[in-house]
């Protein structure tokens, strides 16, 4: 009894016959922007161009046994191509899109933040600047220590003039 109640716990491991692959949004999201910029080109429209023409001429002027889209079936073969090319065509281009959006996004919030930095180091600089221009203010000029030095020279002589005359006691 005790046995199979072990093997009712354990949960049943599901068998599929079909492995889907484990493909990356990376490398769809690559694909669809290759697939993208190959059909925004020139040279795939004048490739279709020629593709769609030489089918109408075989499929219109060819032998009749030969023709495989005839015309009497108003060329069903190329309009289920066509339509299926575009049904593909239509979510790999939105699909690229959406990743050139998303590289904008993360490129425009790099550039926000290196501008906030730009302006608090401009900020910071600014302050700076003036207050180093407010210390040169405060620093004395070489006129006016020379000045300063002119006047306790002066001052000195005085005092030794004083100290000199008769009547007055030395120190």
């Amino acid at each position: 009894m005790a046995r199979n109640r072990s093997v009712l716990e354990k949960p049943m491991t599901r068998r599929t016959r079909f492995r889907i692959p484990n493909i990356s949004q990376e490398t769809v999201g690559r694909v669809s922007e290759r697939f993208a910029r190959a059909m925004g080109t020139g040279a795939f429209l004048i490739f279709m161009t020629v593709f769609v023409a030489l089918w109408l001429s075989w499929n219109t002027l060819g032998p009749q046994g030969a023709q495989f889209d005839p015309r009497a079936l108003n060329f069903t073969l190329l309009t289920l191509l066509l339509s299926l090319q575009a049904s593909y065509a239509a979510p790999l281009i939105l699909l690229a899109q959406n990743r050139q959006d998303d590289r904008d996004r993360v490129k425009f919030e790099q550039d926000r933040q290196r501008a906030e930095r730009t302006l608090a180091d401009t900020e910071y600089l600014t302050r700076e600047v003036a207050a180093l221009a407010l210390a040169v203010d405060e620093v004395a000029t070489k006129d006016f220590v020379r000045d300063e030095i002119r006047d306790a020279m002066k001052e000195l002589l005085e005092q030794l003039r004083e100290d000199k005359k008769p009547g007055k006691k030395s120190k």
